[in-house]
């Protein structure tokens, strides 16, 4: 998950390191704290993660 409005990792950082993961990566308008701020669309990510092949 890239958070766009983070002000500790520059979202920029956090593609490349998806990217390098290999990740598929969502973007959110949220800051560091995405858990908190966007609990909802975290739950969402991590139960797709859940039900994909690759996990």
């Amino acid at each position: 998950m890239i958070t766009t409005e983070d002000r500790n990792i520059p979202a920029e950082a956090q593609r490349f390191m998806a990217r390098r993961a290999g990740a598929h990566a969502v973007e959110v308008a949220a800051s560091h704290s995405v858990a908190v701020s966007h609990p909802d669309v975290v739950a969402d990510v991590i139960a797709e993660a859940a039900r994909s092949e690759k996990g």
